[in-house]
């Protein structure tokens, strides 16, 4: 066990190359392109900033594999903060 990496908060290159491969194999296997993923993200503020302010700095859209349905089905996993309701 290392006790550095315990009470360290960075994360490894390795668990970054990691992640991105792990993203490019599930857009490669759900067929979608990062244009298609763009234009969701797009959508989605479209729609968001009807009912509240976000910041489109942080945004962050993606695609992942979910095991909840029959055939590991792709899932769309968005983060979008919101700096205010409009009312």
């Amino acid at each position: 066990m290392d006790l550095f990496k315990i009470f360290s908060s960075k994360v490894s290159s390795k668990d970054i190359a990691s992640d991105r491969l792990k993203l490019i194999l599930i857009h490669d296997r759900a067929d979608f392109s990062p244009d298609f993923l763009e234009m969701i993200k797009c959508d989605l503020l479209k729609v968001i900033s009807n009912y509240a302010e976000v910041d489109t700095g942080e945004i962050e859209v993606r695609l992942t594999r979910t095991e909840e349905y029959e055939g590991n089905s792709p899932a769309l996993i968005a983060s979008i903060p919101i700096k205010k309701i409009k009312r």
